[in-house]
């Protein structure tokens, strides 16, 4: 169950990463189980000082109960029980109980609180640092490094001291063959964490650079909008498609095909370019979704449900882009027209109505698609500006839902028109220029 606020692929994230280090505590634990079972193999623990035995009692008792706490957590991760918030328990819970062994290692071998660092169970802050860069998490390791920091401090500082007595022979035996061969372990073991967690952060990383090229791919053949939420894992609920209240925009540059004629290939390729760029910052400034180029043509549509609130409804925004796409055309003919070339012109048809849009193909090659009778209106109305002819050209509908009044919005009324595959006529008006 994953909780709320929280990005789904950073939940998982986090309690894949509580497992592994859950594994890896089991596998410290086991690792410091075999050196201690080798190191003290060969010793004659009963020509050891009675606080030695005590010693190597707590060092014992504290890689069993570590091994515990792995195999618990991992229990947790496994089953489903671990939530993200608990990773700050098991970030504490290390903490204290490497702080928890320190002390009684000093406690059980009488000696001054500024021998901390020298004990063995001191020499796992490597370790338990290591398992927080597992996790990725700023905060939690900031978290831990001032409670272990503090801790030890605590320990240093604040403990009495000890009486002189045989402390520096006791102090002498931490600096021989067994201790440091336990801290030497630890030092390996928390290299490898580090290397795990370099190798594990760099699948990461490789992970978002293949999740960002393939939403690049995507936004190469879908609307920018649709391969964002194919990125989050919604083609289900996109192939299946809803019906719903869209405003359409059709553009199309008016005498493409006979200009094409007899310019080179690549004057052309340009041309296009450069059209197509003045139609996607239009659609961006409005916040309109271009569903396909038809060679010199266009198809945008604009979502009743706009991302802000209190935002232009679909009909206005579109009617909006057309207006922006208009000016950014005569702009850029008034530039051609200086530089000594041929000029640029456009018709558009607007209309508001109810589409059906969905995703349709396999995930190997997908296709946006919105049909529906508002789709064809939109797309009759962009050729009927041809025989008025008329710039901008929208539905009595489409001012309507945009909540325009044509006198006020300037604009026009035209002739009604009976459009090629309905019944009956239909109000329209031209924008004024």
């Amino acid at each position: 169950m994953r909780e709320a606020g929280l990005n789904p692929l950073l939940q998982d994230a986090t309690v894949a990463a509580e497992r592994l280090v859950s594994v890896l505590r089991m596998a410290v634990a086991t690792g410091l189980l075999l050196v201690f079972g080798l190191t003290i193999s060969g010793t004659d623990l009963g020509s050891l000082a009675p606080y030695l035995h005590r010693q190597l009692f707590f060092a014992l008792l504290t890689m069993i109960a570590y091994f515990v706490l792995g195999a618990g957590c991992f229990l947790a991760t496994s089953q489903g029980w671990f939530r993200p918030w608990m990773a700050w328990l098991t970030v504490t819970a290390d903490a204290l109980f490497m702080l928890l062994n320190v002390r009684l290692s000093i406690l059980n071998g009488g000696f001054d609180g500024n021998m901390a660092l020298l004990l063995p169970p001191a020499w796992l802050v490597p370790v338990v640092m290591a398992f927080g860069v597992m996790r990725m998490h700023p905060r939690m390791q900031l978290y831990a490094t001032l409670l272990l920091t503090g801790g030890l401090t605590a320990l240093i500082f604040w403990l009495p001291t000890a009486p002189e007595g045989d402390q520096a022979a006791r102090i002498a035996g931490l600096l021989t063959g067994p201790p440091n061969v336990m801290k030497l372990t630890m030092i390996l073991l928390a290299g490898l964490v580090m290397v795990l967690a370099a190798a594990r952060m760099r699948r990461l990383f490789q992970r978002a650079l293949s999740s960002a090229e393939e939403r690049a791919n995507l936004t190469r053949y879908l609307p920018a909008q649709i391969a964002d939420q194919l990125a989050d894992g919604g083609l289900d609920s996109l192939q299946h498609g809803q019906r719903q209240a869209m405003a359409v925009l059709f553009v199309d540059i008016r005498g493409f095909t006979q200009w094409s004629e007899t310019r080179d290939p690549q004057d052309v390729g340009d041309f296009i370019t450069t059209f197509r760029s003045h139609v996607e910052n239009s659609a961006a400034r409005h916040d309109g979704m271009i569903d396909k180029y038809m060679g010199d043509a266009a198809m945008l549509l604009f979502s009743e449900a706009p991302e802000e609130r209190g935002a232009p409804n679909g009909a206005a925004r579109a009617l909006a882009c057309a207006a922006t796409l208009c000016k950014s055309i005569h702009a850029w003919s008034d530039q051609r027209l200086a530089a000594g070339e041929d000029t640029v012109e456009v018709g558009i048809g607007v209309h508001a109505g109810e589409v059906f849009a969905g995703v349709v193909g396999s995930e190997n090659r997908l296709e946006y698609s919105v049909f529906g009778d508002a789709v064809n209106i939109a797309s009759r109305l962009e050729q009927h500006s041809k025989t008025v002819p008329e710039t901008i050209i929208a539905s009595a509908q489409t001012l309507e839902a945009a909540g325009i009044a044509p006198a006020r919005g300037r604009w026009r009324a035209l002739p009604p028109v009976a459009l090629r595959g309905r019944s009956g006529v239909m109000d329209i008006f031209a924008k004024e220029e």
